[in-house]
């Protein structure tokens, strides 16, 4: 008996993959272009509308690819123009992302998996374990969708930061093919140094990025500056202590020659002491990294509570004094359910009671 072949997202193949999978179907190459174009330049909704494309192409292409995006499920809007949206896959699974507004331009957090199984104590997307990984088309759809909403200001996406729910060196390859076509000249064409993947550190992950040729920023979640308070914020420290981490991170500075930046929550008598500091310029100092102070945003379900801004600043303070280059992020959204997952949680909660 035949079975149906899978019907995939269109959305899920760089050029390159796109390219060879119409050459087995006997198409030219150049198609695959015409086809991004329409895509990411066009923002065609339909095959129809691709009309340099034969109606034979298009009947073809309609059997084998789909072309919906994921829908709005729920839209938050701050009072500082950021925007959170709760989408909801074909399966019907939900992920969030969210669009920051910079002085530099839109940036997106980009979610990577259907929840997140790497249990940081301070997370709320970690509320909700994982449930599988996005693929690239889905990753795709949540940049095409706030480029939607940003066109009436005459306005697009400019940045991609993967630091959503879930940990995208636990998704590695859809992650790449995701970056691949949005960093794509004739996709998205967004600047590789305009986008950044952050992982909780996967020793392996990171050497494998290291060796992967692209310009792409990395970023550590490390928030502590020892395996003690390490490993009890991020589970992930109990298999892979720091000196395992900082290892890896010396041989991503050797073979790409980019500048990783370190993600530091502070957490009011947790991590934000002098002491530790001291403790975190010793141990980065050699590595050139770039320290992003973030404050923390409150979970019911969690029982940490933001370090005072007094001690955030002479922890910045501090840094730079000594040497490692630091900032504080710029806060965003706390009026909608900011921090990474509480919408979903908030939503999927809600929706069993």
């Amino acid at each position: 008996m035949e079975t149906t072949p899978e019907i995939k997202s269109i959305y899920s193949f760089p050029l390159q993959e796109l390219t060879l999978e119409l050459e087995k179907r006997g198409e030219k190459s150049y198609r695959a272009n015409q086809i991004f174009e329409w895509l990411y330049v066009k923002k065609a909704k339909s095959w129809e509308e691709m009309t340099n494309l034969s109606k034979e192409l298009r009947s073809e292409l309609s059997a084998h690819f789909f072309l919906s995006l994921p829908k709005i499920f729920h839209k938050e809007e701050s009072k500082d123009g950021t925007i959170k949206l709760l989408l909801e896959m074909e399966d019907g699974a939900k992920v969030e992302t969210v669009l920051m507004r910079y002085d530099y331009g839109n940036a997106i957090c980009v979610s990577s998996e259907v929840g997140c199984s790497m249990g940081c104590a301070f997370c709320a997307s970690g509320l909700l374990k994982k449930e599988r990984g996005l693929t690239a088309g889905e990753m795709v759809g949540q940049v095409l969708l706030m480029d939607e909403i940003l066109e009436s200001e005459l306005e697009r996406v400019s940045h991609v930061v993967v630091m959503g729910t879930g940990e995208p060196f636990d998704n590695y390859d859809e992650v790449m093919k995701f970056i691949s076509i949005i960093n794509e000249n004739k996709g998205l064409a967004i600047g590789a140094r305009h986008i950044t993947v952050s992982t909780c550190g996967l020793p392996d992950g990171i050497r494998k990025y290291a060796h992967s040729g692209l310009q792409i920023n990395l970023a550590i979640s490390l928030h502590a500056p020892n395996d003690e308070i390490r490993a009890k914020l991020m589970p992930i420290a109990r298999k892979y202590p720091l000196s395992e981490l900082m290892d890896a991170i010396r041989e991503y500075l050797e073979v790409s020659g980019r500048r990783v930046t370190y993600e530091y929550i502070m957490l009011k008598g947790i991590n934000d002491s002098l002491d530790c500091a001291h403790e975190l310029v010793s141990l980065i100092k050699g590595t050139f990294g770039y320290v992003n102070l973030i404050p923390f945003n409150p979970v019911k379900e969690k029982p940490f509570v933001r370090a005072e801004r007094k001690n955030v600043e002479k922890f910045r303070d501090y840094l730079n004094d000594h040497g490692v280059k630091c900032t504080i992020r710029k806060e965003f959204g706390t009026d909608i359910d900011a921090a990474c997952g509480q919408l979903r949680v908030k939503v999927e909660r809600g929706a069993k009671k």
